[in-house]
């Protein structure tokens, strides 16, 4: 089981803050892929990723037992 965490827009888009899925074996652009099309979340190509909370591109393998955290950039003033 792979936890994700969703914050800011990605929150509001999925409706949620955290979702569990059985996707061990999967890299991150993969699991990105899988998100946009399952929860429709148009943000995910500007967001930073952390695995296990390290920071990871798209190309490490997601495994079992994993927390992937998508983190959109911040704004303010």
């Amino acid at each position: 089981m792979i936890k994700i965490l969703l914050f800011a827009e990605l929150q509001e888009e999925a409706g949620t803050e955290q979702i569990e899925i059985e996707k061990a074996g999967v890299t991150v652009q993969e699991l990105k892929a899988w998100l946009e099309k399952e929860y429709h979340l148009s943000a995910l190509a500007t967001t930073m990723t952390a695995l296990n909370e390290s920071y990871a591109d798209d190309s490490e393998v997601v495994k079992d037992g994993d927390v992937v955290a998508f983190i959109p950039p911040v704004s303010g003033g």
